[in-house]
């Protein structure tokens, strides 16, 4: 039976890219995302929530991630689920994140000038094997058209938990 593990979210970095590097020069980069959705309710009051995702990424994705972004700037990411469980004092925990394979810029700021563009080495990673190919990243985000964010709202630092 075929199998898909894919996963597409735009929304706002909760913190600055936390990028380290294993022993053999391996970067990780460890984010989170705020993911807004707005709604009418039926009495058509404005309703609002937020998701908190974490997400982690590696190699040259981990490391343009941590350059061109930080925390509040909007991102469209794409990846997979990945499931961590561990024991700690005997109880079992467990965590779902979103590995990333691939990024693109979703708004006009550019950082460093580096002039808009897509980003990701493909997913090549010790953990994902490689083999994902993203398409040629936009030479400009000026010739760009600007994708909607859906009515979403940027998330202030108040709406964050921590």
């Amino acid at each position: 039976m075929p199998n898909l593990n894919r996963v597409m979210l735009m929304g706002n970095l909760t913190r600055d890219v936390e990028l380290k590097y294993t022993a053999n020069n391996l970067a990780i980069g460890k984010l989170g995302l705020a993911v807004n959705r707005r709604w009418k309710s039926a009495e058509g009051e404005q309703k609002e929530e937020v998701t908190f995702i974490d997400c982690e990424a590696f190699g040259k994705t981990a490391e343009n991630i941590a350059k061109f972004f930080s925390k509040g700037r909007p991102i469209f990411l794409d990846g997979r689920l990945k499931l961590d469980q561990w024991e700690k004092e005997g109880q079992k925990f467990s965590k779902l994140k979103v590995v990333i394979e691939g990024f693109e810029f979703i708004d006009s700021k550019s950082s460093n000038n580096s002039g808009g563009g897509g980003g990701g080495d493909g997913g090549a990673s010790e953990e994902s094997g490689g083999g994902y190919q993203r398409s040629a990243p936009r030479t400009s985000s000026a010739t760009a058209p600007k994708p909607s964010t859906g009515g979403h709202t940027p998330v202030g630092e108040d709406d964050i938990p921590f």
